[in-house]
């Protein structure tokens, strides 16, 4: 069994764990809210860039106001033109540059709250408050979270059974249904997810992904389980056991 949405979440900014807000093993939901890092230098970050652009958007009147007055002088001839372009380069520059640095600031700070990218079951906690983290390649693993509903099955089929059920029409329903090692018989109907574009020649067999719907969440990653292709729908038919059927040279009785 193989989990639809696999995330390893780990930090993309450094500082001290100050929360933790799962419990090991908890089912949660997209958004909510893992770990937490530090605010505090990140929130600084972000009042200093507003106080730079509060005195860039000052400057910025000055700087506008210049322009206004060298238009004037380019109507007169009175400056070239590329004195001109400088100063209506200059007005939109300052504050442009520092709405950057607000921007870069105020999603460093978003990154200090680590939320669920999907919904589904997390692990423990690899790591708890008071531990300092750090980013790049080096990124300690915080927990692994994987969906739950659907699950994907995944198993390799021979040739012929390739031949037989999934190497018709594409759109053709194929049945398929699974058991656990502790069941009788096959409790899950599911459907072909997708199906390998090639033949592995050492095994001859080729690898088929089915999804099933797992809503109890009894089925998780890494579980072994029987699946079972079928070609079409349960009909009436007559059955004689090989024991029952001779052979006489190319001829074949019961």
């Amino acid at each position: 069994m193989e989990a639809v949405d696999h995330v390893d979440i780990r930090p993309l900014m450094p500082g001290t764990i100050v929360a933790v807000h799962f419990r090991d093993g908890q089912l949660v939901k997209k958004g909510d809210p893992l770990f937490t890092i530090d605010p505090r230098p990140y929130e600084a970050a972000v009042d200093q860039a507003q106080a730079q652009l509060a005195s860039a958007l000052a400057r910025n009147g000055y700087t506008l106001t210049d322009a206004v007055r060298a238009e004037r002088l380019l109507a007169d001839n009175a400056i070239a033109k590329r004195d001109y372009d400088e100063k209506q380069n200059v007005s939109r520059e300052a504050a442009a540059s520092v709405k950057a640095a607000l921007e870069a600031a105020k999603i460093n700070l978003a990154y200090t709250h680590i939320t669920a990218l999907v919904s589904g079951h997390v692990s423990r906690a690899e790591l708890t408050v008071g531990n300092i983290v750090s980013t790049g390649a080096n990124a300690p693993l915080l927990t692994p979270l994987v969906s739950v509903s659907p699950i994907y099955a995944s198993f390799d089929v021979d040739e012929q059974t390739y031949l037989r059920y999934l190497g018709r029409d594409a759109n053709a329903k194929v049945p398929i249904s699974l058991r656990l090692a502790n069941e009788e018989g096959y409790s899950r109907d599911g459907v072909i997810d997708s199906v390998d574009n090639r033949l592995d020649t050492t095994s001859d067999t080729i690898r088929v992904r089915a999804r099933f719907n797992n809503p109890d969440g009894s089925l998780v990653p890494g579980l072994y389980a029987r699946v079972k292709v079928g070609g079409g729908q349960p009909h009436p038919a007559v059955l004689v056991e090989d024991e029952a059927i001779g052979t006489d040279q190319d001829k074949r009785s019961t």
